[in-house]
Order: C-alpha cells, then structure tokens, then sequence
C-alpha cells in the first residue's frame, strides 16, 4: 500500500464518518478525482484481502464500515452481558449520588475530598448515572442522578427502597457540603449562606470532628456488577 493510500485510511478510521472526497484531495494535494480513484483502489483491495472492514461510496463521500459478512458475529459480540468491577473509589461516588440526587460534581468531591472526574465518568459509561439538568446556583453547575440501570443491577424499585442512612451521617454530609459550597440543603430547600461569613470556617471544622467521631470510611471491597 502506497503512503497515500495509507493516509486515506487513516483519515476514514479516526473520522468514522463520511469524508468528502474534496477533503480528501486537499490533504494529499491531489485533485479530486485523483483522490477518488486511490479510494477506490483502497476499497478493492479491502474486498480482494476479505477484510471486515469495508469503504463504501455516499455520493460524493467515502466511509469505512464493517462488511455484512461479519454481521452475525457482531450482533453475539454486542449481546454479550460484560462484567464492570466497581471500585471503592466507584462504588463512594455511587453512593453519594444515589442519597444526594441531583447532586453536582463540585459537591461530589467536596464530600469525597477529592477530585471524581474519572469516577463520574465511568459510572456514565456504564449507565448507572445519568445528566440531571442545572442547578439553579451561580455557574449553573450540572447535576447527576441514578438510573433505571442502576435500579435494576440492584434490584431496587425505586430511590426509595435504598438502605436508610442514620441521621447524624445525613447531617454531617449535608453541613461538609454546606461549608464547602455555601449551600446548605434540607427538606428539598436548599439555603444560601454567606461565604465570607467566619461561621462558615465554624462548619467546616464541626464537620472534620463529627467525621472522625462517626468514623466514616469506605469498606474496601469490590465488587462486580454484570451490565
């Protein structure tokens, strides 16, 4: 395979879209006629190599696909139920979510104290949290829920049914939010207090004690959940 073949294969891989022969051309400098034809020569040899992979012609475009032949396999492979291991650091965030929904990423990691970018992100790729809307608070930060999955990969009817977490715990994550964003929530009403106020310092060390007195910590196991 010449180099500018190889450049046009690459091009329709990393794109996975159809790519307009125009665009083509003007990567290789070539004319566009010139560009479709090394195209099609590409695809032929896909075709004569029987590859899975095809390069079929939209009009004026070309795309990359998979050829029917493999088709069955692919439908027993996305079919396949796939074991996802939720870590501490997963099933912590998981939590947080579920006794806090709609909860924003900022008051995620103010309770955790560190940052949940990738634990967040995970739990979204698998289906077990979802985008919640914005919070109506400055920077109208997003907010995230659980899902219909996660009911159903815990065999839960609803939020609910979820285990009852003893009050002193509740009240110790509600003020760490508090002392950290300002916001304090109860009963569904959510109350802004003054940043700049030394109270809040007060909080947020009330809530370092009640933390080490309750001892809260994760349990260090993980486990594995079939999606």
């Amino acid at each position: 395979m010449d180099r500018n073949k190889s450049i046009i294969e690459g091009i329709l891989f990393a794109k996975g879209e159809p790519v307009a022969v125009d665009d083509i051309a003007s990567v290789l400098e070539l004319t566009a006629d010139e560009a479709g034809k090394l195209t099609e020569e590409l695809a032929a040899e896909y075709v004569a190599e029987g590859r899975g992979i095809r390069i079929t012609r939209l009009e004026d475009s070309y795309q990359m696909c998979t050829d029917r032949s493999v088709y069955d396999a692919l439908i027993k492979y996305v079919t396949v139920p796939r074991k996802y291991a939720l870590t501490d650091v997963m099933l912590e965030t998981l939590a947080i979510v579920a006794y806090r929904q709609p909860v924003t990423r900022v008051e995620i990691e103010n309770i955790r104290g560190v940052s949940s970018d990738h634990a967040i992100n995970r739990l979204i790729e698998y289906g077990l949290i979802e985008e919640a809307g914005r919070r109506k608070a400055p920077g109208r930060p997003q907010t995230f829920r659980t899902t219909d999955e996660f009911l159903r990969r815990f065999g839960l009817s609803s939020k609910e049914d979820l285990p009852g977490v003893d009050p002193e715990t509740m009240e110790y994550i509600r003020q760490s939010v508090a002392a950290e964003t300002g916001y304090y929530e109860t009963e569904g009403e959510q109350l802004e207090l003054d940043l700049d106020d030394p109270t809040k310092d007060e909080i947020r060390d009330e809530t370092d004690k009640e933390a080490a007195e309750l001892d809260i910590q994760p349990q260090g196991e993980v486990i594995d959940v079939e999606i």
